[in-house]
């Protein structure tokens, strides 16, 4: 690639130990690799497998400017350096976008075009430096479920919604090298790369080195189950990695996890993720990897290893890391990757020291911490009804519930009194009587890659299905319930096994391929339910296998969610209720008068084997991804520009090219001055990600809103922020606008609001930078501590900047958002040790100036910085560029026109 070529600095300093690997039986080498036994260093056999992919990738990519021999020897010292919290680059081998991330890495690569063409060099260098994964998959919107026609009919609405947005991106899928789209309606961002995308180990013209990825979902770590290492970041870190860039990140400790014996009969891996969530999330795995051993491990298979990494999130940790075995080949081959490329996969991790053999004895490695889990004391459980490491085991269900409807308003109570709490509401169903209780279930949805990428939990719900309907049980009509596969391999097998139509007949029609009832796509409610529901205050219940159930998140509507197996969610749907004990109340009357009890659906875990050892085949997989990048018939009659530079469009209110590179030359800026500049913000502690960055529904009177109004755009169809992240003009506009903010100078008043100080206005924060920016003043940000934690998210760094913010200055940053701000341009600084902007006597009225070189050279990593403000005061801060990269960033007016320059030199 002409890119590769440019971005890379010296000779690799690791060069000696690049070896060849030969093919089993002898023939044509399967290339070179970096060998990690070659450097004859005795601390790599103690290093856990998660760490030696760091090792094997600072390697690698060694040129001693972006990664660095020091690097190196951090985390070859691992065992001491970890607790030290050092910060070390990476460099992963490939990004993984899903399509509301995907729109604004990809309206920026569209822009580095354009910027190369007003410079006078060939847009066609432009492309991503690394294998990008873009799989369009948030856009299954429940709007018809319980229907044969679900899938079509879901899948015209989201394409009427999100017309402009599948364009853009189908112009992406051809414009660019190294990019590959996936379409709408082919399944789950996860579990495509689980099943399909996933490399586990690179061949790239002759140099094999480990798969690992970064993706802008959180549950990227799904791929840790198949030895990938793999974990969700912020946009801004994705469009670096995108570009070739290191992404910084503290070298992480590492719990090893052993787990020991076998699940017992009906127990599933949706019961075992959930008693293993809750036992980290007990331990503290914040910022951690978590690496699984022990001689469980065999009895686990890659799909159970899936479910268990997928919640990674949910426990806190960065990874659940399951390095590559025997299992983790048979799934591959499962799977439908060749034989050759699974023999190179297996040659390759076990000359470089990263396969586990069972069978051989193993070097013993050291972890930060140690946790163990015997399988055979795992209990069918669920977790609920608010967070998902709240367990509850299955037979403590009923008793659990009560005690909810009991206690306060909390993560475990809903202050439910006494005497309410049998109430029965009555409400017609379309004609027909029908009563609502607290604690029924009104949704009930079979739904996320957690659980649909696994055969055996999706083929025992479909079993449970057929047992129940043989019996002659029924779900009511008025539950929605729904199917959601993460592939299209799902319904091959289930329409293998002959149980498809089990499922169809209680109501589980497939309403599409991607993600629903998790994220929030649940659809409505049939209007007579939630009518009944918000009338009468019932606490109603959804029972769902996903992986999050915060309140509000699944439906404004369900105040208790639970997460279950698949199986559980069907036997719960036939219930109709939480309020239950399974062990002694019945879930239905069977067609002859006879109580059916949960034992006798429930199908044993031999069953299971059986259905899926003859239902799950390779030739699904095969067929399913041979045909995945050959879209549909509604993506293929998308009309696109095959243009090399994007055709916009400046009346949409989706895409719009944003002005990071109006001006641009091919001379770096240089230290940009901040003299006299007002301050815009004035924060205490904690302002998240979640104060600063555009997210949820555009209030009718904000900026974003009168913004869409001036272009005709009515109120219903303003859609959430999300949606519109590939156009910058409302995103801008929606920075700073949520409506929880604290800003002092509002004297204890909350929202988007500040102060125009030279006026004294109080505006939205939007109007106000704007008025500073059409007067020529510069402006900053006082913080306090913490600034910028929660979610990375790439508009918390970008929105500031678009709004004309020079500088930030706090107590202490959040790691990844300074690193963001630093990307973009604009300058991090931090208080000394006991200072603030109270004890300094800065009420925020002061205009500020900081004293920096006005040559980039004479600026260090971590200088001492002097600030003086017009009243004069004067402080020194911590100018938090950490690295000489990150000042090359700030030198070039952020990371996008560095690249852009350094490509254009070539």
């Amino acid at each position: 690639m002409v890119v590769s070529v440019v971005l890379a600095a010296t000779r690799n300093s690791y060069d000696e130990i690049l070896t060849s690997l030969a093919k089993p039986g002898g023939g044509p080498e399967f290339g070179k690799y970096y060998s990690l036994p070659a450097l004859s260093d005795p601390r790599i056999e103690r290093l856990p497998y998660s760490i030696r992919i760091l090792l094997e990738s600072a390697i690698r990519n060694c040129d001693e400017f972006q990664v660095t021999g020091k690097d190196v020897e951090k985390i070859l010292d691992w065992e001491n350096s970890a607790p030290k919290q050092v910060e070390i680059p990476f460099k992963p081998a490939r990004v993984l976008l899903q399509d509301f991330t995907g729109v604004p890495a990809v309206v920026d690569l569209a822009c580095m075009r354009d910027a190369m063409s007003k410079l006078g060099s060939d847009p066609n260098k432009i492309n991503p430096l690394v294998p990008v994964d873009l799989v369009i998959d948030h856009s299954v919107q429940v709007d018809v479920a319980r229907s044969e026609n679900a899938v079509k009919a879901n899948m015209e609405l989201e394409f009427h919604r999100n017309k402009e947005r599948f364009g853009f991106l189908k112009w992406g899928s051809t414009a660019f090298r190294n990019m590959l789209v996936v379409p709408p309606g082919s399944g789950i961002v996860h579990q495509v790369n689980l099943e399909y995308l996933a490399r586990v180990v690179f061949n790239n013209g002759g140099i094999l080195y480990p798969d690992s990825v970064v993706g802008t979902d959180s549950h990227t770590t799904m791929i840790d189950g198949l030895g990938v290492a793999g974990w969700g970041v912020g946009g801004i870190e994705a469009e670096a990695a995108m570009l070739g860039q290191p992404m910084s990140m503290v070298l992480p400790g590492v719990v090893g996890f052993k787990l020991t014996g076998k699940l017992r009969n009906g127990v599933t891996a949706t019961d075992l993720v959930l008693t293993v969530t809750q036992m980290l999330r007990k331990h503290g795995v914040v910022g951690k990897f978590v690496e699984f051993y022990g001689g469980g491990m065999s009895e686990l298979s890659l799909a159970d290893r899936a479910t268990i990494a997928n919640m990674s999130p949910e426990y806190g940790a960065t990874m659940g890391f399951f390095p590559v075995d025997g299992k983790t080949l048979d799934y591959l081959k499962l799977t439908g990757r060749s034989d050759d490329t699974v023999s190179m996969i297996e040659s390759y991790l076990r000359a470089n020291k990263m396969f586990v053999d069972y069978n051989q004895p193993e070097a013993e490695r050291v972890y930060s911490s140690y946790l163990e889990l015997n399988l055979e004391e795992v209990e069918p459980c669920l977790s609920g009804p608010k967070r998902p490491h709240d367990r509850v085991t299955l037979k403590n269900m009923k008793s659990d519930w009560l005690s909810c409807l009991d206690n306060d308003v909390g993560f475990k109570g809903f202050a439910v009194p006494k005497e309410s709490q049998g109430k029965v509401a009555d409400f017609s169903f379309h004609g027909t009587p029908a009563k609502i209780k607290h604690g029924d279930v009104v949704i009930a949805a079979i739904t996320s890659c957690t659980n649909t990428s696994n055969p055996n939990v999706m083929l025992g719900a479909a079993l449970v299905a057929k047992k129940a309907c043989e019996l002659g049980l029924e779900v009511k009509p008025w539950i929605k319930t729904s199917l959601a596969p993460g592939s299209g391999v799902v319904k091959k097998y289930l329409d293998k096994s002959g149980l498809q139509k089990y499922l169809d007949q209680l109501g589980f029609h497939i309403v599409g391929y991607g993600c629903t009832t998790c994220i929030g796509n649940s659809g409505e409610l049939d209007e007579t339910v939630s009518a009944a529901i918000a009338e009468n205050d019932i606490v109603a219940a959804a029972v769902l296998s996903g992986n999050r159930n915060f309140e509000g998140r699944v439906h404004p509507l369900t105040r208790a969610n639970y997460l279950a197996s698949p199986p559980l969610v069907v036997a719960y749907a036939l219930a109709g209720t939480v309020n239950i004990d399974f062990e002694k109340e019945p879930v239905g009357i069977s067609k002859d008068g006879k109580e059916v009890y949960f034992r006798d659906i429930w199908p044993s875990t031999e069953e299971i084997a059986e259905v899926v050892k003859s239902s799950v085949l390779p030739d699904m997989f095969k067929s399913t991804y041979e045909a995945i990048t050959k879209g549909n018939p509604m993506w293929n009659e998308l009309s696109v520009s095959a243009s090399t530079l994007y055709p916009w469009d400046p009346s949409s209110t989706y895409i719009h090219e944003p002005p990071y590179f109006k001006d641009m030359t091919m001379t770096p800026p240089g230290p940009r001055p901040v003299n006299d500049a007002y301050c815009l913000l004035n924060f205490g502690d904690s302002i998240t990600t979640d104060h600063i960055s555009p997210a949820g529904s555009i209030h009718p009177d904000s900026p974003a809103a009168r913004y869409l109004k001036e272009r005709g755009v009515e109120k219903k169809d303003f859609n959430s922020y999300g949606s519109r992240r590939g156009n910058d003009e409302i995103m801008a506009r929606g920075t700073f606008a949520n409506i929880r903010l604290v800003n002092k100078f509002l004297k204890g008043e909350v929202g988007p609001k500040t102060i125009h100080i030279p006026s004294g206005e109080k505006l939205s924060v939007f109007d106000a930078a704007t008025k500073y920016k059409n007067e020529g003043h510069d402006t900053i940000i006082l913080a306090g501590a913490e600034y910028g934690s929660g979610s990375s998210r790439d508009w918390a760094a970008k929105g500031p900047m678009l709004q004309g913010v020079k500088a930030v200055i706090a107590k202490s940053f959040e790691r990844i958002h300074r690193s963001n701000l630093a990307g973009m341009g604009i300058i991090p600084l931090c208080f000394k040790s006991g200072e603030d902007a109270d004890t300094l006597g800065l009420t925020g009225h002061e205009r500020f100036t900081v004293h920096l070189p006005a040559n980039v050279s004479d600026i260090k990593p971590g200088q001492d910085v002097t600030v003086t403000t017009d009243n004069g005061k004067s402080f020194t801060c911590t100018l938090r560029f950490d690295t000489e990269v990150e000042l090359a960033y700030y030198d070039n007016g952020g990371i996008l026109p560095y690249v852009i320059r350094k490509i254009a030199e070539q």
